[in-house]
């Protein structure tokens, strides 16, 4: 029996440090895979120009997509980029929308988190609403004004969970408490989506792939910050390394 953990592709963020192009992804990502999914964490550059992306999803068994400080860039769902939506990372873009529609079509589970989220609704022809906060009637969904993570990354709001949904099942519960930490948020929803959960204002906090034999689910908030001390957080990233190691196991299967 193979007993290796799967391996979790995490596409990378790129930032300038003069001259140079650098590549990252946030400790709380890789730790969340490791520590609660129970799998390796790869990092991908985002080099799509570069990268052989069939033959690299040939060897893992999951993709997580993170939160990211950056915006998608706004003709990717044909809206007007503004220096106020900034910042973006367009290489980013270039792999992440990619790797989307990659995953789904070989059935390999994907994980997709705030702007992760907000990349999977684009790459499947939705479009987003960029300053949630100033439309009538709406919460502020931007993160608090804390230093201290613990309070920046706090629980703010509940989301009401689709009955009889991926989220709700998995969960088993209807409601949830989630933190909130983005200024962007769905707006046409992408056709081969549904709605998993929305926030008190009605804004849509998660979303899944229905008709897919594995795990394909994107939420807005931060499950991933302190992973391990959230019982949700571990059901949630729990399922995800279940279906990487449920698609690692059928790809052995079939080499055999």
């Amino acid at each position: 029996m193979n007993t290796l953990r799967p391996l979790i592709g995490v596409p990378a963020d790129t930032y300038t440090h003069g001259p140079h192009l650098y590549h990252s992804a946030g400790d709380k990502y890789l730790r969340a895979v490791a520590e609660v999914a129970q799998a390796l964490p790869v990092v991908i550059p985002a080099m799509a120009d570069a990268l052989d992306l069939d033959a690299l999803l040939d060897r893992v068994d999951g993709v997580l997509l993170t939160g990211a400080v950056s915006n998608v860039h706004p003709p990717h769902y044909g809206a007007t980029p503004s220096a106020q939506h900034e910042p973006y990372d367009l290489v980013r873009d270039d792999l992440t929308l990619a790797l989307v529609r990659r995953c789904l079509a070989r059935a390999l589970p994907l994980f997709c988190i705030c702007r992760g989220f907000q990349e999977l609704n684009v790459a499947l022809g939705g479009t987003l609403e960029a300053e949630l906060q100033l439309g009538a009637g709406r919460l502020d969904h931007r993160a608090p004004e804390f230093d201290d993570l613990d309070h920046r990354y706090g629980l703010v709001h509940d989301v009401e969970l689709v009955p009889g949904g991926l989220l709700a099942t998995l969960l088993g519960k209807s409601r949830m408490r989630v933190n909130s930490l983005h200024r962007q948020g769905l707006a046409r929803l992408a056709d081969g989506l549904v709605v998993e959960a929305r926030a008190p204002d009605g804004i849509v906090e998660a979303v899944s792939v229905p008709n897919t034999p594995t795990f394909a689910l994107g939420v807005q908030w931060h499950p991933e910050y302190r992973a391990a001390d959230n019982p949700d957080s571990v059901t949630l990233f729990g399922a995800f390394g279940e279906a990487a190691r449920a698609y690692r196991a059928y790809r052995a299967l079939c080499r055999e």
